[in-house]
């Protein structure tokens, strides 16, 4: 376990390097918003994939839930401790986010939409409503950053801007060579990692509970976390980019992620395949999708510090005391 943990880090160090890099010619919001949202969600695609083929319905839903729970509140929890302290090499009084206007009201409304849609279940419409949800997401993300881009040519002068684009293009190859391989690193090391973490779990008797509950989403979001707190390290640019992968990720849960799974089970169970709603799954979606409301009250105000990190992290350990709770 531990030598795949070394190999995750590495291969977010990549991961990280390559998207602030690519960055500096995207954007830092829609770097972070898709290809690291995609990059660092891999884990969880081939789970819920895996999952559904089998026809563990409840892992693949679950996994995607549990995901959701622990991003919104302990993983942003610990990205405003490394960010506002010394644990950062240029440390944030405070982080503004009120760049991520789409992304916050976005979140809300897949987060809705997915509760209400998982009343009777999901089935193929399901599926490709989130895919279209998915769609209008990175529609308005590219439309957004036309708009940066335009924007900044505006302000520079005609030196400034072939100066830029002459160190954009020098740096691109290596930023997407660098990207590629960190993804590639997760590809590889994020599922024999989930194993052999579950094999410790199992080795040492922590409860299947336990496990469905926290150990699971903490491996399948592992790759997210590492590459989230090394660019939290990095000062306003990287937590920028750290705040829009969070937020982009947990959109993608519920839109992409969602339709993966209806159509995976479609694809090895036939067309007419659904994924039923059970008591537990329904409980769980209403706390998570309560919580991840809560949790962007503080980002609303347009400002993240330490006690909204501590707020984030009360939220996690009550979501999680509540899912003991509930009727297994």
């Amino acid at each position: 376990m531990m030598i795949w943990v070394l190999e995750l880090v590495g291969a977010s160090y990549l991961l990280s390097y390559g998207a602030e890099h690519l960055s500096k010619i995207f954007g830092t919001r829609f770097v972070g918003r898709t290809l690291l949202s995609v990059a660092t969600t891999l884990p969880e695609i081939a789970i819920v994939v895996y999952a559904a083929a089998g026809g563990f319905y409840a892992t693949a839903i679950g996994s995607a839930i549990g995901s959701n729970l622990l991003m919104m509140t302990l993983g942003l929890s610990i990205m405003l401790l490394i960010a506002t302290t010394r644990l950062s090499k240029a440390p944030l009084k405070e982080i503004n986010v009120k760049e991520f206007q789409l992304d916050k009201y976005l979140l809300i409304i897949t987060a809705v939409a997915s509760l209400i849609m998982f009343i009777d279940g999901f089935d193929f419409i399901d599926g490709v409503i989130f895919s279209g949800l998915f769609g209008v997401y990175l529609y308005f993300a590219y439309r957004e950053m036309r708009k940066e881009k335009d924007d900044l040519k505006a302000k520079l002068t005609q030196e400034q801007s072939n100066s830029i684009h002459h160190g954009s293009r020098k740096g691109s190859i290596k930023a997407v060579v660098t990207f590629i391989a960190g993804t590639i690193g997760i590809f590889v090391g994020a599922e024999p990692f989930i194993h052999a973490l579950e094999g410790v779990s199992h080795d040492f008797g922590v409860p299947v509970a336990i496990l469905a509950i926290i150990i699971s989403p903490i491996a399948g979001e592992m790759p997210e976390k590492i590459s989230m707190m090394i660019l939290a390290r990095k000062g306003a640019a990287g937590t920028s980019i750290a705040v829009a992968n969070v937020l982009g990720s947990k959109i993608l849960n519920n839109t992409l992620l969602f339709g993966v799974a209806v159509f995976a089970a479609m694809t090895y169970h036939g067309f007419t395949a659904e994924i039923p709603v059970t008591n537990m799954l329904w409980y769980q979606m209403i706390i998570v999708t309560a919580i991840t409301i809560i949790a962007l009250i503080p980002m609303l105000r347009n400002k993240l510090n330490i006690k909204s990190g501590i707020l984030l992290l009360s939220l996690y350990i009550i979501g999680i005391t509540i899912m003991f709770f509930l009727p297994q």
